[in-house]
């Protein structure tokens, strides 16, 4: 059986509001309301959610069809970066870029991305752990420590060339039996299921 990590998709990017608390755009749900509607949102049992506003919104949308109550899990936030609070889109990716490029240091105060990988890790091990291998399962995140996962989990080294496509609303799949990555980063939209996968 799968597991998925679910990125939520695009955002109302306000300045004025903390990053945690901005929800999804028309866009974002509009998509998340696709995704939900292919045989493989309809058949997950169980959805976790990181407590950031925007991954609760999409896994809400996710588990309406797959009539599912979903369990918000308060350390599968995304990398902490209130110590610099909102950047600019440009200012954002150099600073993106630098967290992935040196792990064990912190970018102007955020939280160090060898912190913010064994705290995501930490967290979703300590689920499965405890998880029905036959359950179809997905948590619901963000890029940053969702492919500081994909890192740990495909055994290679913190590196932003495993970051997901722009725009967010991506997944990837993994083996419940084994956790090996089975499907690489894809919109949720455009995934299938296994048999159908983009690599």
């Amino acid at each position: 059986m799968f597991g998925l990590y679910i990125t939520h998709p695009q955002v109302e990017i306000d300045p004025s509001v903390p990053v945690p608390e901005w929800g999804l755009s028309e866009r974002g749900r509009s998509r998340t309301r696709q995704a939900s509607q292919l045989p493989w949102a309809t058949t997950l049992q169980r959805i976790i959610s990181s407590t950031e506003r925007k991954a609760i919104e999409t896994a809400e949308i996710l588990a309406e069809l797959a009539g599912l109550e979903i369990e918000v899990v308060a350390d599968m936030h995304e990398n902490d970066r209130s110590a610099t609070g909102f950047l600019p889109p440009p200012e954002f990716e150099s600073a993106a870029d630098w967290f992935f490029a040196h792990p064990d240091e912190s970018f102007n105060g955020w939280e160090r991305a060898v912190d913010a990988q064994a705290r995501i890790v930490s967290a979703v091990t300590r689920i499965l752990d405890e998880h029905d291998t036959s359950v179809p399962i997905a948590f619901v995140g963000h890029g940053g420590v969702g492919t500081l996962l994909k890192c740990h989990l495909t055994g290679t080294p913190i590196s932003r060339d495993r970051d997901q496509p722009g725009g967010g609303g991506n997944l990837f799949a993994f083996s419940l039996a084994d956790r090996i990555v089975a499907c690489d980063w894809t919109a949720m939209e455009e995934w299938k299921g296994f048999g159908h996968e983009r690599t």
